[in-house]
């Protein structure tokens, strides 16, 4: 078999790539907001959903669990270091209590592993933010898609945290949750990533139940800095790339593997971060 080198520059060039208007300048108003986001919501979709990328869904999809479980135990006012959420999952003797660090890892990597395909989804995920909330998880799901065809995904995000809040203003996680669920299934994805979570308050979430426009801006901001992170993969790649040339044993090895395999394989080089199982 012939292997024909990869050129990076035409691998990286062919990616989705947010506009310069969108990676410079600062969101001022939830108008201007709804219509960065969309951008980047757009280019991270294609980058989710085109296997021709090569964008390693599973990994990705765990390390940003890991990142959902740290802030939200902030939230949750545990105040965790993510190596400490991180050791509690992974080595916890099988068939003892991880504790609640472990089990709010457990909890973010499930919503991760959840099927939003096919009819039985909603039972998957009552199941996993509990019972007391079963019932009203569809309605809040139904008025943040209705509210989101006119002021745009974010603020459908934060229709459903702010419902979530008021019937429980301690479900941070159910509400983070529920606001990733609801991104994924507007953007058509066969399961979540949990962005929402990585970069709110205990403030910001409180600000929400006051329904002011002001808390609104400033949560949708949250969880578009992220999302526009996450969506220039771009940058991203190119580092690791470079990176991955200086330990991969031989260059027959580095000709034949492209951006995407290089970030796969630094990703997990870091131990027990985010291991697909």
């Amino acid at each position: 078999m012939t292997y024909h080198p990869t050129a990076i520059s035409d691998d990286l060039n062919n990616l989705p790539k947010l506009p310069s208007w969108v990676t410079s300048g600062r969101a001022e108003t939830l108008e201007i907001v709804a219509f960065q986001s969309g951008a980047a919501l757009t280019v991270l979709d294609q980058l989710v959903s085109d296997q021709r990328h090569g964008v390693p869904i599973k990994l990705l999809a765990n390390k940003l669990a890991l990142s959902a479980a740290t802030a939200t135990s902030k939230l949750e006012g545990r105040l965790a270091w993510e190596a400490d959420i991180r050791d509690a999952y992974h080595l916890s003797p099988p068939g003892e209590a991880r504790g609640p660090d472990g089990d709010l890892l457990a909890f973010w990597r499930e919503a991760a592993r959840l099927r939003l395909t096919g009819r039985e989804w909603q039972a998957g995920l009552k199941g996993l933010v509990g019972p007391e909330f079963e019932t009203e998880i569809d309605g809040w799901l139904q008025s943040a898609a209705n509210h989101s065809q006119s002021h745009g995904l974010l603020a459908g995000c934060v229709v459903v945290m702010r419902a979530v809040l008021q019937a429980d203003d301690r479900a941070e996680r159910v509400a983070c949750v529920l606001s990733d669920i609801f991104l994924a299934r507007a953007l058509n994805w066969s399961t979540a990533l949990p962005v929402s979570a990585g970069h709110l308050t205990k403030a910001m979430l409180r600000d929400l139940l006051g329904d002011g426009q002001g808390a609104d801006l400033v949560v949708q901001r949250r969880i578009y800095g992220p999302s526009k992170r996450h969506s220039d993969w771009h940058g991203t790649w190119h580092s690791e790339w470079r990176c991955s040339k200086r330990w991969l044993p031989s260059s027959g090895q580095r000709d034949r593997m492209q951006p995407s395999h290089c970030f796969c394989l630094r990703m997990l080089s870091r131990p027990r971060l985010c291991c697909p199982q």
